[in-house]
């Protein structure tokens, strides 16, 4: 039998935190977020900066998921750590609505957040009517036909649909030879954020300063500074800081090692990360220091999902994606995965067991903490009102 394979296109720019009542999309944040700190750990350590959006990742494999069955389906469930499948799908459709929030007047939202996911099928194919009928009920993906035999043409409309859904930030994401012509679907998620921050840094105070690229070597870097009322705690190794964007509803939340090479011990601890954020209670005044940097990423997970155990997905004869077409015939070839930040004075656009003492003593006075970012560090975007973490990122060298 012909074992034909499915490209997996996911592309994101930059995105924010939220809060829902939800309990249906709570499942789903708790298990996006343990999703993104397990695929963290398993991205290579040795190139530098890196950046990606666990939630574009987890949203068009759960799209996928809605044509898995059996082992296929159980690996895909217990990677993304989703409860039952009726849960997941409601659970998305909630979080992207909300997400989207469409009827938001602009202006009084203060920022641009969007998710949109979208399915081309191969013209002629057959698919099963529940599977089209889903991908349009809970990802609002309706079917596009297109004729994958006519490869750079398929190419080309599937990119331009990124780059418009990105605001021009992800061009090219399906590089030449990537689809072949016996590909028969490609599933695709993008989300774009633009934010201005809460309290923004002044650019006359930004200026070229030492920023400790290992413990003993240093090299200027732009670095913005801002003294200013913020939600902050410390460990004894980290400082945790929220920087939020105007409305409040999405943070970036800035995770610093306090010796400048303990950037790896921190990524150990990651565990913790809920820890963490629970920490940030109250805020307080803090000298704040963050380089400026944009930061692009690409990567192809097919290689690094099977790591986590989502093997059958990968494997012609063992893929069960019966539930697209009724055939046994589909695996998924590709995992395509681009990611985009910008970070600057005015805001961002972007396409572990640990006890956490932040808040003072009653009666006690502690000088005004210093959070200097002049060394690596760990960042994640964040929805503040579900909880969602949209974004994780790692600035080695900021240039």
């Amino acid at each position: 039998m012909r074992r034909i394979g499915l490209a997996l296109l996911l592309g994101a720019v930059f995105a924010v935190p939220a809060k829902s009542d939800d309990a249906i999309a709570k499942h789903i944040v708790k298990g996006n977020t343990q999703f993104a700190l397990e695929m963290y750990a398993k991205l290579p350590k040795d190139k530098g900066n890196v950046f990606f959006s666990p939630f574009s990742i987890s949203t068009a494999l759960s799209m996928t998921s809605l044509g898995a069955k059996g082992d296929t389906l159980t690996q895909m469930q217990e990677v993304l750590h989703f409860p039952n499948a009726d849960v997941t799908h409601a659970g998305y459709a909630a979080l992207i609505q909300q997400l989207n929030n469409e009827k938001a007047d602009p202006k009084t939202r203060g920022y641009e957040l969007s998710v949109a996911n979208a399915l081309w099928g191969q013209q002629g194919a057959k698919w099963l009517p529940t599977f089209l009928e889903e991908s349009k009920k809970f990802y609002g993906a309706g079917l596009t036909e297109l004729d994958f035999t006519k490869t750079e043409a398929a190419r080309k409309t599937i990119n331009t649909w990124v780059e418009e859904k990105t605001h021009d930030k992800i061009k090219d994401i399906i590089q030449p030879s990537v689809l072949q012509p016996d590909t028969q679907m490609v599933l695709a998620n993008a989300i774009y954020f633009k934010g201005r921050w809460a309290a923004e840094f002044d650019k006359k105070l930004t200026k070229a300063e030492p920023f400790f690229l290992s413990a003993d070597k240093s090299e200027k870097r732009p670095l913005m500074h801002k003294t200013a009322n913020f939600r902050y705690a410390e460990t004894a190794a980290l400082q945790v800081l929220e920087l939020p964007y105007k409305g409040k509803e999405l943070s970036m939340i800035v995770l610093l090692p306090k010796a400048k090479d303990g950037l790896g011990k921190v990524e150990k601890t990651l565990g913790n990360y809920e820890e963490w954020i629970a920490a940030l209670k109250h805020e307080r005044e803090v000298i704040v220091t963050l380089p400026k940097f944009k930061i692009t990423s690409d990567f192809n997970l097919e290689e690094e999902l099977p790591k986590l155990g989502m093997t059958d997905l990968f494997v012609a004869g063992k893929a069960d994606l019966s539930g697209m077409n009724g055939d046994r015939n589909l695996f998924i070839r590709n995992v395509i995965h681009r990611a985009f930040v910008d970070v600057n004075e005015e805001g961002t656009e972007a396409v572990a067991a640990t006890i956490i003492g932040g808040v003072p003593r009653s009666g006690q006075v502690n000088p005004t903490p210093v959070f200097r970012a002049d060394h690596p560090f760990l960042f994640v975007i964040r929805d503040n009102r579900s909880g969602s973490l949209l974004f994780v990122g790692r600035v080695v060298d900021p240039k």
